[in-house]
Parts: C-alpha cells; sequence; structure tokens
C-alpha cells in the first residue's frame, strides 16, 4: 500500500509538471498565431487513450484509438548518385471523408497511454519526434520556422517560466495555509550539535555551536549542511568551549560528503522531552502495545538514561537504544523534579513509541505577505538547484554517482497521502524541471534557446538540416543522463 501511494503520489505530480510545462509553450505558440498540431500529456506512441479535436465546426471524441495516418505521402527513390531519398507530397484533403481530422488545421488535444511526460508538436519546428515530413514543404506563415526570432525565444522559454510560476504560485499557497517550518540556529545553538565520525574528520565537534558559514549566518540551521556542500565551503566559525574557532573546511569535504551514505554530519543534538506516547506501534505489518505506553511514560517527561548509560541529549539515546534489541531495560526519565526508573522490554525494533518534542518553530504569513516570501523562496530554491546541478558536471566531486532516477524521485514523497508534503515535493520538482529544461542540450528547451540567442545575435539562422543533426545528439546526451540516473537507482537496490 505504502508503494502504492508513493507512486499515485509521483505520477499525479508529474503530470501536473509535463501540463503546465507545455501549456506554456502552447500558449505562447497561440500569441502568436503558430499552429499546434497536438497537444498531448503522456505519450501516443502508436494510439492514444483518448483524443479530441474541432473538425468542420464540431468538436470530434476518439477512445483507445490509433494514430491519424499523416497530411503527407511518402514516397523512396534513388537520386543520380544512386543514394536513397524520400519525397514528400501533401495529401488532397478535400478528397478525405467529412470526419477526417486531416481536414482540420485545428490542435489535437489527448492523453497518450506511456505515463512519463508529455509534449506540444508545434508546426514547422524541429523537435524530439523527428518528423521531416512538413519540414520538407516550403515554410508557411502561420510554422514555427516562419516566425521572428524573438518570437521563436518567447515560444521556447515559456515552458521553464511556466515551471518557475507554478512552483512560485504552490509556494505562495503553502506559506499562507501552513506558514514556514524552519529550525532555529539560535535554538540549535543552546545545546551545540551533533556530530558524527565524517564531520569529526572535517573538524567539527559535539557541541560545537555554529555562528556563520563563509562569514554567513543562516537563521535556518536545516539550510546550514546543504550550503556547505553546494556552495563548496571553506570555512565554518563556531563557538567551542566559549571560544570562536574557525573550521578551515578541506578542498575534498564537498566529494566526501556526496559520497557518504550518512547525511548526517552535522546534527542537532537536544534534550529528550517527550512530545507524545503512542498506544500502539507497527511491528512487521502489525499492531503492538508501544512500549513506552506499557511502561507509563508521559507527554513532558525527559529521558535520560538507559540502564547504566547516560543519555542527556536524544541522539545519545537514539544511538544506545540499537543496542538493546529484545532485552528488557531500566529507562531512566525526570519527571518533574523526580527521577522515575521505568521496566521496558525492547522489541525487534529499537523504539519505544514516543515523540520527542521538537525545535521546529512555525512563521505565518497572510496572503500578501506570502507573495514577496513566495517570490524570495523561489529564487532561492532555482539557485540552490541550479548549484547541485553544476556539482554534477565537475568530475572532482563525483556527484554523477549520487544522480538519481524514477525510483529516488518517488522516494521523496511521503509513505501516506499529505496533501502539504504533496504540493512541497511537486513544487521543489516544478524548480528542479526547470532548471534541467534549461541546460544548453540540443533536444532541452535550452538547446532550442540557445540556438535563438546565437541566431538573434549574429543574424543567422541554422539549418534546418543542422538542427536535426543536433537535435539528434540531444537525444542522445539526454538518453544518456536517463540511463545514468537510473543505473544509479538500480545499483542501490542491490547495495
Amino acid at each position: 500500500m505504502t508503494i502504492l501511494i508513493k507512486v499515485l503520489q509521483f505520477f499525479l505530480s508529474l503530470s501536473i509538471l509535463i501540463f503546465v510545462h507545455e501549456l506554456g509553450h502552447f500558449l505562447a505558440a497561440k500569441a502568436f498565431k503558430t499552429r499546434v498540431d497536438k497537444f498531448y500529456l503522456f505519450f501516443d506512441w502508436g494510439f492514444s487513450l483518448f483524443r479530441c479535436k474541432k473538425v468542420n465546426g464540431k468538436w470530434r471524441f476518439k477512445f483507445f484509438s490509433k494514430n491519424v495516418p499523416d497530411k503527407y505521402t511518402v514516397t523512396e527513390y534513388r537520386d543520380a548518385a544512386g543514394k536513397k531519398q524520400k519525397n514528400y507530397d501533401p495529401i488532397d484533403l478535400n478528397t478525405l471523408p467529412e470526419d477526417d481530422w486531416r481536414r482540420s488545421d485545428g490542435t489535437e488535444y489527448g492523453i497518450g497511454w506511456f505515463p512519463l511526460g508529455g509534449y506540444n508538436k508545434i508546426a514547422g519546428m524541429v523537435d524530439e519526434s523527428m518528423d521531416k515530413s512538413q519540414m520538407k514543404q516550403p515554410p508557411q506563415p502561420w510554422e514555427f520556422r516562419s516566425k521572428p526570432a524573438w518570437q521563436r525565444f518567447i515560444i521556447m522559454v515559456a515552458g521553464v517560466f511556466m515551471n518557475v510560476v507554478l512552483a512560485f504560485a504552490i509556494y505562495i499557497g503553502l506559506l499562507t495555509a501552513k506558514g514556514e517550518q524552519y529550525l532555529p540556529t539560535t535554538e540549535v545553538n543552546k545545546y551545540g550539535i551533533a556530530v558524527d565520525s565524517l564531520g569529526y574528520e572535517l573538524g567539527f565537534r559535539t557541541g560545537d555551536k555554529i555562528l556563520a558559514v563563509d562569514g554567513k549566518f543562516y537563521e535556518d540551521f536545516s539550510k546550514i549542511p546543504l550550503q556547505i556542500i553546494i556552495d563548496k565551503a571553506e570555512t565554518v566559525e563556531v563557538e567551542r568551549d566559549g571560544k570562536n574557532v574557525v573550521i578551515e573546511l578541506p578542498e575534498e569535504a564537498t566529494r566526501l560528503l556526496l559520497s557518504t551514505q550518512d547525511p548526517d554530519f552535522i546534527s542537532t543534538r537536544y534534550p529528550f522531552v517527550i512530545d507524545s506516547v503512542a498506544d500502539s506501534i507497527m511491528v512487521d505489518e502489525r499492531m503492538e502495545v508501544s512500549p513506552a505506553y506499557l511502561a507509563g511514560l508521559k507527554k513532558g517527561d525527559q529521558v535520560i538514561g538507559i540502564n547504566e548509560i547516560r543519555t542527556p541529549y536524544f541522539h545519545d539515546f537514539r544511538n544506545t537504544i540499537v543496542n538493546y534489541k529484545n532485552q528488557d531495560v531500566k529507562l531512566l526519565a525526570l519527571r518533574g523534579n523526580d527521577t522515575v526508573v521505568f521496566d521496558m522490554h525492547i522489541g525487534e525494533q529499537p523504539i519505544i513509541g514516543a515523540t520527542v518534542k521538537s525545535l521546529i518553530a512555525v512563521k505565518d504569513y497572510t496572503f500578501f505577505q506570502a507573495i514577496p516570501a513566495g517570490f524570495s523562496k523561489t529564487i532561492s530554491e532555482l539557485g540552490d538547484y541550479w548549484k547541485q546541478v553544476k556539482l554534477i558536471f565537475n568530475p572532482k566531486t563525483k556527484a554523477y554517482e549520487n544522480v538519481g532516477g524514477f525510483i529516488s524521485i518517488g522516494k521523496i514523497f511521503p509513505d501516506t497521502w499529505i496533501w502539504s508534503m504533496f504540493w512541497r515535493m511537486t513544487a521543489f520538482l516544478s524548480i528542479a524541471l526547470a532548471v534541467m529544461n534549461i541546460l544548453p542540450i540540443p533536444a532541452l528547451d535550452g538547446g532550442h534557446i540557445l540556438f535563438l540567442l546565437f541566431e538573434i545575435i549574429t543574424r543567422r539562422k541554422p539549418s534546418d538540416k543542422f538542427m536535426e543533426v543536433a537535435e539528434m545528439v540531444g537525444l542522445v546526451i539526454v538518453l544518456g543522463l536517463v540511463v545514468l540516473a537510473n543505473g544509479n537507482d538500480i545499483i542501490r537496490l542491490f547495495k
């Protein structure tokens, strides 16, 4: 059931993102009176689940139908050098039946059967469909290739623009409805940080209080580990035993942090004050009474030890309890001013069924306050994701080994359907799609935009033949990236 929920969230989010992206291209093309032959959610190779089109003034609908034949007949011949060539001849539309879809120049809207993407087929444009039939005919005024370069530029950038707008709109809605959760660095610094072996190797110590990263103070502590990685930070200033210490990070810090399987090289340290006690927990797909409930723990109790081992902070308790699977233990806790001992049995899963009082704070926004805050968050997310992409293409960091495909994307969605989390993940993926699509790779929007910028600056338009070759090269690159990302996912499954 958990996997099904993740899959449904993934496909719904992907559908929204693709629809909005392609809608951007579609609306921009229509604004400049450019014909759009097809507007599809998902791919319709061979046949479609649904299609509709206006023919002779009437909307016509088809379900589970094969693709409509093209408006051209293709004949092959050999030229004087004996090389095989193709000739594309337009069909006389007047000879077709009245209800034949080819008689209409309107847009065909549909839903394909392969649920990973979608597309616009814009007339007179070399795209991933590699349909050369129309390109063999003389340019028409309603075709993409006949429009001024600045109009074609807007049409191409509109998809990415719409994904950014979508993220902006989602952030406004989330900030208005839920506010913004953050982990105040000032609260974390009351107790200092917890450090694992990699954090220790980099120069951090348990109990350090982080003051600045490369001279910048971060109000939200949860951003600090990511910024150290993506900004390739050189120094971190901390307070240690009442003195300010500057930690100089080694050059290979980013590579080490990306290669580790444990992202908590620095984490928060705080007392284990119980916020709630669950009456039952899930064990091997069955519900059992939780150890905390059986022992009599209550909200407000502060756990300070297991048997003879002191656990003043939650991370101490978490690291210690794993050593007591299937054992009886004595749990020490403070209740008011008294120290209370609880007899408890720890099962195969080292959990007791109690939640810890969090340091998370919430900043509330009105709708009008959420607009500038949402804009700032969108720009910040764009910048951070762009930095992460640059790391992927830097061989020294070996970040390409951590690139994930569809499995990794699916895993970021929660096990239960929580709408606020769903929209937060959708906003993040919308930012990711915008950044990846703007990369200057042929077959992506960024490749077309690059060639259009070249045309605007030099006033020289690349030939259709060049664009076809570039599109093929781009498709190979994109396919390679897809294989790399999903290949990494498959390798991780067997580790």
